[in-house]
């Protein structure tokens, strides 16, 4: 083969194996629109001095129905959103010391139930056509990583009188397949997340007036009950077959 044809060849090769690498990492998100959010912000008043603290109880986390850990970040996510807002006094997390039962606060619990479906079946087939191909259909054949989140919001104010809020949101990453990486689930459940929290936040911007500290009295109950329970696993009978050996 000639110098020159061997040289043509190679550049034809190695700007096929870019132009595959480039198209086969790539990825876009997809967000649905949240139901409950607002198109325009939604803007209330309050003075300084009718604003209350908020101490967060308790972050709970199930994905597909599974509890889960979770994770400071989240929690530093939810406080950051709330600051935001600027409808506390001061904030403070899970560790924070809660004040004492004669001030007036809020306390938050949240619930973030998470559901993901990277469509294995459907990514195991296509895998083995790309290497079918020798990796050359890798830019062509779409792949589809789906993310929901339903995120509950309870804030519970000092006279005992409690406020639910929810809010759902759902994205898809669509990806090649070289485009499957943490950095692309990280940044899908991140934007699921923030439309959950926005939507989340709107809705408590709606009763302000709820949270002021002269919306209600300090109720003289020296000693606040709580309900105590413990929670009973549920457990998903598998049939099992054995074969007794002669």
């Amino acid at each position: 083969m000639p110098v020159k044809l061997r040289f043509s060849w190679t550049i034809i090769v190695c700007c096929g194996v870019l132009i595959m690498l480039t198209t086969g990492c790539g990825h876009r998100i997809e967000l649905q629109a949240t139901a409950d959010s607002s198109p325009k912000p939604i803007v209330r008043e309050i003075a300084r001095d009718e604003q209350v603290p908020l101490v967060i109880d308790s972050v709970d986390t199930t994905r597909n129905g599974s509890p889960q850990n979770s994770s400071l970040e989240t929690e530093h996510r939810v406080l950051g959103t709330l600051r935001g807002v600027g409808l506390f006094s001061r904030l403070g997390d899970m560790n924070s010391p809660e004040p004492p039962a004669s001030e007036k606060f809020i306390r938050a619990r949240l619930l973030f139930d998470e559901a993901i479906d990277s469509h294995s079946g459907d990514v195991a087939w296509k895998s083995i056509a790309i290497g079918a191909s020798m990796f050359t259909l890798a830019p062509f054949i779409p792949l589809e990583y789906d993310y929901s989140a339903h995120v509950t919001l309870e804030l519970e104010r000092w006279d005992g009188r409690v406020k639910h809020y929810e809010s759902r949101s759902a994205g898809t990453a669509h990806y090649k397949m070289f485009g499957a990486t943490p950095l692309m689930i990280d940044e899908l459940k991140g934007h699921v997340t923030e439309s959950c929290l926005m939507a989340l936040m709107e809705q408590v911007v709606r009763d302000t007036a709820f949270y002021t500290a002269s919306s209600a009295p300090i109720l003289d109950q020296p000693i606040r009950s709580v309900s105590v329970k413990s929670k009973r696993a549920t457990f998903t009978s598998v049939p099992v077959t054995t074969s007794s050996g002669k």
